[in-house]
């Protein structure tokens, strides 16, 4: 008996291959990776590379509100 994919509720379904594994799944369940942008299955998705996100900025340490110098008579 052959396999095959259940349709939708509205009895249609578009086949679509997972990049990785070639698994055949329905359209709507791949997703995108976050580091590569290609369109996997679940079981492929990696979790994100903290490598690739953007450089932190960097912190603001100055006084906010300084007081001027006054002189100090000795």
């Amino acid at each position: 008996m052959s396999k095959f994919l259940a349709p939708s509720v509205h009895g249609h379904v578009a086949i679509a291959l997972c990049a990785r594994c070639n698994f055949r799944l329905p359209y709507d369940k791949l997703v995108q990776d976050p580091d590569t942008k290609l369109w996997v299955c679940r079981k492929c998705q990696d979790d994100p590379d903290p490598w690739r996100l953007p450089a932190r900025r960097t912190e603001d340490i100055s006084l906010q509100h300084p007081r001027p110098d006054v002189e100090i008579d000795a």
